[in-house]
């Protein structure tokens, strides 16, 4: 009976919106749980490469240039970024890779690397760019918003299986309304409205429901033994970002990826990069004054003690941010400088710089951490940050400018 029929069909859809919603959180919750693991190890795994860099840098000083020894703990150094690289990656997909954020125009950024993609693609692959006009500019980590595109047009590369095909990378805008959203990775609550996308599609192999729903997994791959953290990272940016993906694939036809990125917020300016670039060692300025090193790692504490007392600073330590803002209040008329670790026991870094700066304003506080916390730097005026792992002339070199100011 017509009645029936139409229960039955409502009953059928509100469960296949069920079953939806409940993949959705799944996906949602592994997501989570393997982002913090992400981002938990790579945390670790940072301060463990601050004191393989930081102690090859110190041992390659006391070698002369010409030396086999040197030469090798060069080598150590370069394959220590190389580790470091990979730990970005892995903050990516934890979504706190996020750091050095500026208003840019998406099709500046693609446009600047069109030579590097067309590079890194199949010789029998044709790039095609479509970038629409009159886009808004976007609030966005230009690193990591080209880190994507790279990311996508090698994976339709491999997809076109050295056959020959198109790659197709194109800008435009959309407004997205709440049924859009809702089946994107992830939708997570956003808002309708206009989004600025990226999308790199493809005339290759597609992907099969079980493929597509991997496919965000670390070091998942169709070819052979995964090979990184492409489309993981690729979802941790954009999820930073406020963003979301959405994905279409047909098997055997070809996949399209499109990146939506909230249009730029007009917001009060800020410095863009609280990062210093590496400056060349100085020998000629004199290294004076007391610094105290806060870090809860034994290894990284006594690593920066032994930089710093190298070149010439007398230093104190602290191990937590209670034992650090004792030893201020306690040293506050001698320190020159503090060197101070974001995630601590007790007290974090911020807490503590809270309390510092009550009991003496003017000290020059230098944030580090193995996390890229622009958050926290942001929100705070005239406080320098150097990330974890740095080199023994990174750390020298910052401690001295700052303290010739």
């Amino acid at each position: 009976e017509p009645g029936g029929y139409l229960f039955r069909r409502r009953e059928h859809a509100l469960e296949e919106e069920r079953s939806h919603l409940k993949k959705q959180i799944q996906q949602a919750q592994k997501l989570e749980s393997l982002g913090v693991l992400a981002g938990g190890i790579a945390h670790d795994f940072n301060n463990l490469l601050s004191g393989i860099l930081g102690y090859s840098t110190l041992a390659q000083q006391r070698l002369s240039p010409d030396s086999v020894s040197h030469r090798y703990l060069a080598e150590i150094e370069k394959i220590t970024q190389r580790a470091a690289n990979l730990t970005q990656q892995m903050l990516a997909y934890s979504g706190k890779g996020k750091f050095v954020v500026g208003r840019s125009s998406l099709n500046d950024l693609i446009g600047d690397m069109r030579n590097l993609l067309d590079i890194s693609i199949s010789k029998k692959a044709e790039l095609r760019f479509e970038l629409a006009d009159g886009l808004p500019d976007v609030d966005v980590d230009a690193t990591q918003i080209q880190q994507i595109a790279m990311n996508l047009v090698a994976n339709a590369s491999d997809a076109l299986e050295e056959r020959k095909g198109v790659i197709r990378v194109s800008t435009g805008i959309i407004d997205a309304d709440e049924h859009y959203l809702a089946n994107t990775y992830l939708d997570n609550n956003l808002k309708e409205g206009p989004y600025v996308f990226l999308e790199v599609s493809d005339t290759g192999c597609g992907m099969d429901k079980p493929t597509l729903s991997k496919i965000f997994d670390p070091f998942f791959s169709t070819k052979f033994a995964g090979r990184g953290l492409g489309l993981a990272a690729t979802l941790g940016i954009v999820r930073s970002h406020n963003g979301t993906l959405k994905i279409e694939t047909t098997l055997g036809k070809g996949t399209s990826v499109r990146v939506l990125l909230p249009p730029g917020r007009k917001v009060a300016a800020h410095p863009r990069d609280m990062q210093k670039v590496a400056r060349p060692h100085d020998n000629r300025r004199p290294a004076v004054g007391q610094i105290l090193v806060v870090d809860d790692e034994e290894l990284v504490r006594e690593l920066a003690t032994t930089i710093l007392s190298g070149a010439g600073f007398s230093v104190i330590s602290a191990r937590d941010g209670d034992e650090a803002v004792a030893r201020f209040e306690e040293n506050s008329g001698t320190l020159a400088a503090v060197l101070l670790d974001l995630t601590m026991p007790h007290k974090d870094g911020r807490e503590a710089l809270s309390l510092m700066k009550k009991i003496r304003s003017d000290v020059p506080i230098i944030l580090t951490s193995g996390y890229n916390q622009q958050t926290i730097a942001e929100s705070l005026d005239n406080v320098e940050f150097i990330k974890k792992p740095y080199s023994a002339s990174e750390l020298v070199s910052l401690f001295r400018d700052v303290l010739s100011q």
